[in-house]
């Protein structure tokens, strides 16, 4: 049998992590929130663009949660999982390039613009995500989900550091000032994007679908039909609810960290450059790790993995309790990085192992559903305790709640068989 790394579709699939990567590293963890308060909503109180962020993010997040389980049922019907992926990586890009041309001031522009990225690039992961079953057999599904995320840290961490070099040297690329290079890194990530998107266009290969293509409304209908007798069924799918569930809580807790850790150093009092060169170390550290962590799958089992990694998320919130040093962050991020990746390509592909025949597309639907919804309720704990104690280090200590009530659900989760 050939090894999954050596299979054309396989790697292009995985380049597609390595595409999308550059606008969630690059963009949205990185230079988009500063860009927006500073460049976008000028003239104006921070807690104004914040809420102005805050409500861009939300919409475009409730958007996508609400699309993701139709346009999976969709897919299940009538096949066309990689056309949708090109169609919403297409909507992503153009939102993308699109920030890059906004002019200084222009929030509602800029907002407007982010939130057609966000969701080009949530829904297109709806059909990434599910067309690891169509690329891999199930035996391989750890190596090759571990393999798309390794190569994402990788791919968006390298943009992302070409990205930075560009903002603190503009001069050596013919750019007038740092904010023009921050713009023309919005334009390279749109093209970055779309380039690595080819390879898993014109190479991966879909199973048939289960039924013959009506029309998209019709084979929506039906599919939606399909969803709720799903929906009334669920007791018959008692493990894939109790790990959604349990995935919901801890990956909430493992997305507050990766969004909240550069505020927290910031609260603390930590520079800003080292936050930002913690951030890139966190991508590069990644890269390996979920490679190891896929291989430690295969051998343990992804749930035996993936609670380790709980364990590990759980031990670096108790002690940023302590944390008062730059060495210290950086510590920290190692050891966030060493895991980041291996807690979510383990999840898919333990998920992948549940999902029942020709489900693919509806269940990563709900999957990807779970997570988009996993973006609120950890901000959340961290703003009322923070509101209610006024300690920072008692509202990032309190995502220890997420982690064991994630682990504790997990645990009662048996491992699927391996094929």
């Amino acid at each position: 049998m050939k090894s999954p790394y050596k299979r054309r579709d396989t790697i292009s699939w995985a380049l597609y992590d390595w595409a999308n990567s550059a606008f969630f590293t690059t963009v949205l963890a990185g230079f988009f929130p500063v860009f927006f308060q500073k460049f976008w909503s000028t003239g104006v109180d921070p807690t104004v663009s914040t809420s102005r962020l805050g409500f861009a993010n939300g919409i475009a997040g409730l958007l996508v949660a609400i699309l993701a389980p139709v346009l999976g049922a969709v897919a299940d019907r009538a096949g066309g999982r990689k056309r949708q992926l090109v169609g919403w990586t297409m909507l992503g890009v153009a939102g993308t390039a699109s920030l890059g041309f906004v002019g200084q001031g222009e929030w509602w522009w800029a907002a407007a613009c982010f939130m057609v990225a966000a969701i080009g690039a949530n829904a297109a992961n709806v059909f990434y995500d599910a067309l690891l079953l169509d690329v891999a057999e199930p035996r391989d599904f750890d190596r090759v989900s571990a393999l798309g995320y390794s190569l994402g840290y990788l791919g968006g961490g390298l943009l992302f550091a070409f990205n930075v070099l560009m903002t603190l040297k503009p001069q050596w690329f013919g750019l007038a000032d740092a904010a023009e290079a921050v713009r023309a890194s919005f334009v390279s990530v749109a093209v970055w994007w779309f380039l690595f998107m080819l390879p898993a266009a014109f190479n991966v290969r879909e199973r048939p679908p289960s039924a013959p293509s009506a029309g998209f409304f019709v084979d929506a209908r039906d599919g939606l039909r399909e969803l709720r007798r799903t929906l009334g069924h669920v007791s018959q799918y008692r493990d894939i609810s109790l790990f959604l569930l349990a995935y919901w809580l801890y990956i909430d807790g493992v997305h507050t960290i990766y969004t909240m850790a550069v505020d927290y150093g910031v609260a603390l009092g930590l520079p800003s450059s080292s936050l930002l060169a913690a951030l890139l170390l966190t991508q590069f550290v990644a890269f390996p790790s979920a490679l190891a962590l896929g291989w430690l799958g295969e051998r343990i089992g992804a749930k035996r993995g993936i609670l380790i990694c709980i364990a590990v998320y759980l031990s670096a919130t108790l002690y940023a309790w302590f944390l008062d040093s730059v060495t210290e962050f950086f510590a920290l991020a190692v050891v966030i990085g060493l895991v980041q990746g291996g807690v979510q390509s383990l999840s898919r592909s333990f998920f992948g192992r549940l999902v029942p025949e020709g489900k693919g597309g509806e269940f990563f639907g709900f999957y990807n559903m779970m997570g988009k919804f996993a973006s609120f309720l950890g901000p959340m704990l961290i703003a009322t305790v923070a509101l209610v104690t006024g300690d920072s280090r008692l509202s990032i200590t309190s995502l220890v709640v997420l982690f064991v009530l994630g682990g504790l659900i997990l645990w009662r989760v048996p491992e699927p068989p391996r094929i």
